[in-house]
């Protein structure tokens, strides 16, 4: 069929990067399965069961050969997809076909499998987290000391600097990858656990001997490269360990967001932009413009994986007993779309930090704007330490700020407080101070600093266990 008569989804087909789309295709789960009956046979093997040896290098030689064809026509006639594969596994492993998936339940692969993924998706998800968190460190650092008007409540405030702005931004950033890193470590494995998690059918294997089923349970989890398996489950691994990996991934999506929309908002003040490429168009119609696309999508997208949650927590609350199968069509839809949004986003944000750009004079004329006002209380305790009256000195002020604020407000004009007050005969004695009262690196307090000490004991010590992934150069590109 032509591909362009058949939805697509557009988190493969448009925006994630082919390593999360290939940990999420049918190659890797069902070569996964094809793992974990062999790793369930060689430990079988090791305790005792009769598997010869030829069937293990069998199935080790037939690990990705899948007929897709076969177990197609298999899952058709048989309504089972695990016993599909099994068959279909069994046709270019005849040595091995009477053991595959000996004393196991579907869960054995599915589960597994899923865990297996989940965990390789995990571990590609953090290196690039923490890239994102490097490169804005990068941008907190070269612009430290750059004076920006701050805002509350999207009115203007008190100064603060771009760099420091940017701290608020890693640190959110940070606590995403601290419980990300806290869900990667206590991933577990579900192991050999049969029908209802009793490991009935692996003790009826070995004929009753419990120590070698608890052996057989810790072995394939160590081939399967899990240090721990969850002590008791029932056919499936709790669906609350889905909710624990999709909550900081939605909590991640709320980062993005106020990220996203905090550049969009300094785009639209033309103080800070997004990487805007030479032949890139801003609008069909409206030839000038240089719309805020990245962020704009990445806004989009946060949304979905803020809401891929409530998937799972509706899973998770409603699985009756020791399982019920109606979690299984929506699994497959929301684990895969969580890891591939969050890909995507994190794809976004490197691009995005990587080639911010800020202008230094629209940040300045902006200041200039609001500082007067922001001065008049370095201004009265001048004039006081000349040996003004504090309350006559504020009413001054108050009257001469009044009138700037008018000429702003109902004319149109620049703000002239200063102005005003060089021409203010009382406030003489301060006159030659002016300058240096309104010089705005003297209003963003300890921000420099700040920035520093974050950067120094926050920053880069989270970012340690990432030390070698991040001295290999990688940039970002956008496929679209």
């Amino acid at each position: 069929m032509d591909p362009h008569a058949r939805y697509q989804s557009p988190l493969t087909s448009r925006y994630a990067s082919p390593e999360m789309a290939a940990n999420f295709s049918d190659n890797k789960r069902f070569s996964t399965w094809r793992k974990l009956w062999l790793n369930l046979a060689i430990a079988e093997k090791e305790l005792g069961l009769d598997i010869p040896d030829a069937a293990i290098a069998e199935m080790k030689e037939h690990l990705y050969d899948i007929d897709y064809d076969l177990a197609t026509a298999e899952e058709k006639k048989r309504r089972h997809d695990v016993m599909a594969h099994v068959h279909t596994f069994g046709v270019a492993c005849p040595t091995a076909a009477g053991i595959i998936h000996l004393g196991a339940t579907s869960c054995y692969v599915t589960d597994n499998g899923d865990l297996i993924i989940l965990r390789d998706g995990l571990d590609m998800l953090l290196p690039k987290l923490a890239r994102v968190i490097q490169r804005l460190s990068v941008f907190a650092d070269q612009y430290k000391n750059l004076p920006t008007l701050g805002f509350t409540h999207f009115q203007p405030a008190q100064l603060t600097t771009v760099g420091k702005r940017a701290t608020l931004w890693i640190q959110e950033l940070l606590w995403d990858l601290r419980n990300l890193t806290r869900v990667r470590n206590d991933l577990g494995f579900r192991g050999v656990k049969g029908t209802t998690g009793t490991q009935g059918s692996f003790l009826a294997l070995f004929e009753g001997d419990h120590d070698k089923v608890e052996r057989l349970d810790q072995r394939v989890t160590e081939l399967s490269g899990f240090q721990e398996y969850y002590p008791v489950t029932g056919q499936t691994y709790s669906r609350k360990i889905d909710v624990d990996i999709l909550m900081p991934m939605a909590s991640f999506a709320a980062t993005v967001h106020k990220i996203a929309t905090d550049i969009r908002l300094l785009a639209n003040l033309k103080e800070i932009e997004e990487p805007f490429e030479k032949d890139q168009i801003g609008s069909s119609a409206m030839a000038y413009k240089r719309n805020p696309m990245r962020c704009e999508r990445a806004c989009s997208l946060a949304r979905h994986l803020q809401v891929l949650v409530q998937d799972a927590l509706g899973t998770a609350s409603v699985q009756w007993l020791e399982r019920t199968l109606d979690d299984s069509a929506n699994r497959r839809i929301c684990l895969p779309e969580a890891f591939l949004t969050m890909d995507i986003l994190l794809t976004l944000l490197q691009n995005i930090s990587e080639g911010l750009v800020v202008y230094p004079k629209v940040i300045e004329r902006r200041i200039l704007q609001e500082l007067p006002f922001m001065a008049t209380e370095n201004i009265i305790m001048a004039m006081v330490k000349k040996g003004g009256d504090r309350q006559e000195c504020h009413e001054h002020v108050r009257v001469l700020s009044h009138e700037a604020g008018a000429v702003v407000k109902q004319q149109g004009g620049e703000n002239d407080l200063i102005q005003r007050i060089r021409n203010d005969a009382y406030f003489e004695p301060i006159w030659a101070e002016l300058d240096s009262l309104m010089d705005p690196s003297t209003f963003i307090g300890r921000a420099p600093q700040q920035v520093d000490r974050f950067l120094r004991d926050y920053v880069e010590p989270a970012l340690k266990p990432f030390d070698a992934v991040l001295a290999k150069e990688s940039k970002a590109e956008l496929s679209v």
